[in-house]
């Protein structure tokens, strides 16, 4: 607990040190606004004492038929600076709170970027292990509760803080004996802030992370909401939310519980110090006790200064009891700044390549060299050597792996000692029972993981030395899943490759036969989509993926169950596109439906991490073990 609150107060001074270096002229020009404005609200009412005190006198000096004008100057001179002091505080109100809400929401936005950037660099291993609700709920909650703090509560408690200061300096210099039973009442309030503010704190802290729960969790239900239905499960489905939910309402509860007492308590406490306060001064002014500061004693408290000081003692008051009001929003601003730094603090995704993939040409010597792309003929592999030199080689294709383990968490190995050699051109298939290993080595060829032990090269370069940007813009990728995004269809198939022609997105999806249903759509090829392609059909969504793959123009393809989600009479259509796709590629692919890679170079078949069989369709038919199996259905029971 302590090495949490640490973190906290460390990414509450960093939140602070970060919002000052956005805008430190602006952030500058406020803090002065609230000194001023501070110290304008309390130098007012202490001009009440000299209006008050030079009443009687101009009574007295017209009941003499004296000349009043000193004090009539004095009156009005007291006047006019209470007139000041309330404008320059009202100026410098306007100043602060204007400044403070144009550049706190600049603020937001420059930390929403980055938090959406760094999201970008992170490792697949990171989203494996946190639910997308939760990081939304970064997004959108904790980062509200820093707009809170910095347009709200700290400026609030700022202010409050200078003008604490201010006015307990100008009760000291007015009367110590009414300043010290102040202080009696203050440490009252305190000790009553303190008891109250830790029990709503660490309830608003506990709030936020339920809130961040039940936000992945009701994220988690909407995605599988047509598996809910087809099983019958809404009702256990509303059971595990009203758990959630019970238990937010809950803590929210004894958040709210704590903060609502607090109020009224302090309340009620500042309106007994001002009674109690006004009668102790009363008591002084008439039995003519001697007054006492910090600078004389002797002199008599005028019933003017007595006047003068009850509205500081309301101000005194007003301020410990804004300060307390502050404290479950911060409290939720410290539980939403340190889930937004936690994840800002996260390690990017490491990338120690320094071969790069860049436009290439043969010259007349034949030798390779870079190119422009109106000059390019092929892509290369640029590879910098530490004397200094630079040599070339042509991306083909050719991957290799050499006695490669693996596993997402070190002590746990899903991979062993898996070997391949797959030549450019060549289809390579993979084939097992569910969680045998199959997806896992495609993750590991364009290293969304990193190998434990062995090696993995990509035309004789071990991949640890390709940037990643590079290695992965070079493999053409159609997932299991189809993610399509909110766009045009043309969009979507140029997602494949941004810098793709619209004649070269149509050549594309012809190639993958999507040509066909997307000219019927209401818009062709400008037919906006949204929801992941929610008004497409399961095998148009995969066609598009294959449209996007095919205008990519990689040499090396990852199939992943590529027709898994498509009709057999869809799926002959597809075929016939990815045979041209796959021309000249080479191909690693993963299929259930063993009749699509009949026609492979090599079978791998994997059985919990390990190849027990190896060959081509016909020799592994012939051998009549676990892959005749499978392809005929027929099982041997022990």
């Amino acid at each position: 607990m302590k090495k949490n609150n640490s973190n906290k107060k460390h990414y509450f001074s960093r939140c602070l040190k970060d919002y000052f270096k956005a805008h430190p002229v602006a952030n500058t020009i406020c803090l002065i606004s609230v000194f001023l404005f501070s110290v304008g609200s309390v130098a007012a009412p202490l001009m009440l004492k000299e209006v008050v005190n030079a009443i009687p006198q101009i009574i007295q000096a017209r009941g003499l038929g004296l000349d009043a004008s000193e004090f009539w100057a004095t009156f009005y001179n007291s006047i006019y600076i209470m007139i000041g002091c309330y404008a320059l505080s009202a100026v410098c109100c306007l100043i602060y709170s204007q400044i403070t809400a144009r550049y706190v929401h600049y603020y937001l936005h420059e930390l929403r970027y980055r938090l959406f950037s760094h999201l970008q660099t992170l490792p697949i291993r990171y989203f494996d292990t946190h639910k997308k609700g939760d990081i939304m709920s970064t997004f959108t909650n904790d980062v509200d509760t820093i707009r809170q703090l910095l347009g709200e509560s700290l400026l609030n408690v700022l202010t409050c803080s200078v003008t604490f200061i201010a006015v307990f300096a100008a009760m000291i210099l007015s009367s110590l004996y009414l300043t010290i039973a102040v202080l009696v009442f203050t440490v009252i309030m305190i000790i009553v802030t303190k008891y109250y503010g830790s029990k709503s704190t660490n309830a608003f802290i506990k709030q936020q992370k339920i809130l961040a729960y039940e936000e992945g969790y009701i994220e988690e239900m909407m995605n599988g909401l047509k598996v809910i239905k087809s099983f019958n499960h809404e009702e256990e489905c509303l059971a595990g939310f009203v758990g959630i939910n019970d238990e937010l309402n809950k803590t929210s509860y004894n958040a709210n519980k704590f903060s609502n007492v607090l109020m009224p308590v302090l309340n009620g406490i500042g309106n007994l110090a001002y009674i109690i306060i006004a009668f102790l001064g009363a008591v002084i002014v008439a039995f003519n006790i001697p007054n006492l500061t910090i600078y004389s004693y002797g002199e008599m408290l005028s019933i003017g200064a007595v006047i003068a000081f009850l509205p500081m003692v309301g101000q005194f008051k007003n301020n410990i009891s804004e300060v307390s009001n502050q404290i479950n929003p911060i409290a939720m601003a410290l539980g939403g700044i340190d889930r937004v730094y936690t994840v800002i603090d996260e390690p990017s995704e490491v990338d120690d390549g320094y071969v790069t993939l860049v436009r290439a040409t043969v010259d007349e010597a034949g030798n390779i060299i870079e190119a422009n792309k109106e000059n390019q003929t092929i892509w290369a592999w640029k590879h910098p050597h530490t004397d200094g030199t630079t040599t070339y080689t042509q991306l083909k294709g050719d991957i290799s792996m050499d006695n490669v383990d693996f596993g997402y968490v070190p002590d746990r190995i899903v991979l062993h000692n898996i070997s391949l050699h797959a030549n450019p051109g060549e289809k390579y298939a993979f084939v097992g029972a569910t969680g045998a290993g199959k997806t896992t080595i495609t993750n590991l060829i364009n290293r969304f993981y990193d190998i434990a032990d062995g090696k993995v090269r990509y035309d004789g370069i071990n991949i640890n030395k390709i940037k990643k940007n590079s290695l992965r813009s070079s493999l053409g990728v159609v997932l299991q899943e189809t993610n399509l995004f909110s766009g045009t269809i043309m969009d979507n198939i140029r997602y494949g490759r941004l810098d793709a022609t619209d004649e070269e997105c149509i050549a594309a999806a012809k190639l993958a036969n999507a040509d066909g249903f997307i000219t019927r759509l209401p818009d062709g090829y400008n037919t906006y989509i949204k929801g992941n392609g929610g008004s497409l059909s399961q095998g148009q969504a995969q066609l598009l993926s294959i449209a996007r793959a095919a205008v990519s123009e990689c040499p090396v393809l990852i199939l992943d169950e590529a027709t898994s989600s498509i009709d057999t009479r869809t799926e002959a259509i597809v075929i016939k596109g990815m045979e041209n796709l796959m021309k000249g590629k080479t191909v690693f692919l993963i299929a259930h439906r063993l009749s699509t890679i009949k026609d492979a170079e090599a079978i791998m078949v994997l059985n919990q991490g390990v190849v027990i069989e190896r060959g081509t369709h016909e020799e592994l038919i012939a051998k009549k073990g676990y892959y005749y199996q499978l392809y005929t259905g027929v099982f041997e029971l022990d």
